[in-house]
């Protein structure tokens, strides 16, 4: 088995990518404004259109299978539920990604620091490991707490969680991390 390819084999226009990255991240304000209003159809159409866009070309038929399955899903049970719990999805897409690459090296962090480092040392290896651990441990917690939203907060909770508070933490854990790598490089450049 391959890793998944990080490259976008195809350039897209600048304002459509920005304006989906856009709609993707606002996803949680979305919908606190829209569910209300437009129920949950349409907001689940939007996000596996949404989601479709971001797959790379050759894993479109992915994007298929999943909106057959949401719209299964939307009709057979709680579609309200089923648009709260894509943070859930993201998370636990990522928790795999990141996962998969721990068993299946090298890491994904390994492959993205390779990137602005092709001759990574074994310290810098053993790092992205590290890392790439951290990750997935953010992802499986983030996720629970994401499903604990979806299943019993208020919409204006979930919102707050997955809009706003998730976003903060995922932020300052990037954030953190920079600075332990930096102040980790500086110390190899001392030694």
């Amino acid at each position: 088995m391959t890793a998944p390819s990080l490259a976008r084999p195809t350039p897209r226009p600048t304002l459509v990518t920005l304006l989906c990255g856009l709609l993707m991240l606002a996803w949680p304000l979305l919908v606190f404004l829209l569910l209300p209003r437009d129920g949950a159809l349409p907001l689940l159409a939007l996000g596996v259109a949404l989601i479709c866009w971001r797959l790379p070309v050759g894993y479109r038929r992915w994007g298929l299978l999943l909106g057959a399955v949401v719209a299964m899903l939307a009709l057979l049970g709680d579609a309200n539920l089923g648009v709260r719990a894509w943070p859930v999805l993201i998370n636990a897409a990522l928790l795999g990604l990141f996962a998969w690459s721990l068993r299946h090296p090298p890491t994904l962090i390994e492959r993205l620091a390779r990137r602005w480092e092709p001759d990574l040392p074994p310290s810098g290896v053993r790092y992205t490991r590290r890392v790439t651990q951290l990750w997935c441990g953010f992802f499986f917690v983030n996720g629970a707490i994401a499903l604990w939203t979806a299943l019993y907060a208020d919409l204006a909770t979930w919102t707050l969680y997955n809009g706003g508070i998730a976003y903060g933490l995922s932020g300052a854990l990037f954030i953190g991390e920079w600075c332990v790598r930096q102040r980790a490089r500086g110390k190899e450049a001392h030694d």
